[in-house]
């Protein structure tokens, strides 16, 4: 399976956890041999712009953080274009899905999954889009900025009973009809991470999940990082997920 990575996304950019040194080097490691990477670009203003506003940009300008903001999000990009064709992961950061038009929070900067979907949808090469949002954290930039498109629906699973959590996400992919599914995978709902909750396992049965539901939907998918801390477990998590993704199709 194709996977999406740029050395510069080693920078330590700033002092969050996201930022932490070593953090995506270690996934790097733990995929090597067993994934194809391939370098994306940096996204355009144009891409940012259609979904930022350009004096929010120039805050993250300010900040000193918007060439390796661009760059995660032209990785969001080129995972969901190929994952127009086969599913595909992007392991990026900065994350982005606390990222809304105008502010962000929470160790984000540009929403990378709006600016990869409203890119596929200004193109003509999606009609309807579904984003599985596993992180820890509520995806409010997702909300913000995608929820009122019309295309997209967004589902943040909330239960703190792992069953009834995993069954949410079943049942929310059997329900949807879109031709893209794009997923905010945040591995920090680990039972070894701040969320405490799933296991490696669960990560594997999401991924055949979001697999499923697009070949059913003759559609496509792609995930994009954006939590996840303990970098012991980390790498082992993405690599579920992918080998869920792969195992379906």
């Amino acid at each position: 399976m194709k996977v999406v990575y740029h050395e510069d996304y080693n920078q330590v950019y700033s002092f969050d956890p996201a930022s932490a040194a070593g953090r995506i080097k270690a996934v790097e490691v733990t995929l090597r041999g067993k994934v194809t990477f391939v370098q994306p670009a940096a996204a355009t203003r144009e891409d940012i712009f259609r979904v930022h506003h350009p004096d929010y940009v120039k805050l993250v300008e300010r900040e000193g953080v918007y060439e390796i903001a661009a760059l995660a999000a032209g990785g969001a990009i080129k995972a969901a274009k190929l994952g127009l064709s086969e599913p595909c992961f992007a392991l990026i950061r900065p994350p982005g899905h606390h990222a809304s038009a105008d502010r962000s929070w929470g160790f984000c900067y540009l929403n990378n999954m709006g600016i990869a979907l409203e890119k596929l949808k200004q193109e003509g090469k999606i009609n309807k889009a579904f984003v599985l949002d596993f992180d820890l954290h509520f995806g409010d930039g997702n909300v913000n900025i995608l929820g009122n498109k019309g295309y997209a629906t967004i589902f943040n699973p909330a239960s703190q009973n792992r069953n009834e959590y995993l069954k949410s996400v079943e049942e929310a992919l059997a329900r949807t009809d879109a031709d893209m599914i794009g997923v905010s995978a945040g591995f920090d709902n680990h039972e070894v991470d701040w969320g405490r909750l799933l296991k490696t396992e669960d990560y594997t049965l999401m991924g055949q999940l979001v697999a499923q539901a697009a070949q059913r939907n003759n559609g496509g998918c792609f995930g994009i990082l954006e939590g996840g801390y303990n970098h012991s477990i980390l790498g082992v998590n993405v690599l579920a997920f992918i080998n869920g993704l792969e195992d379906s199709m």
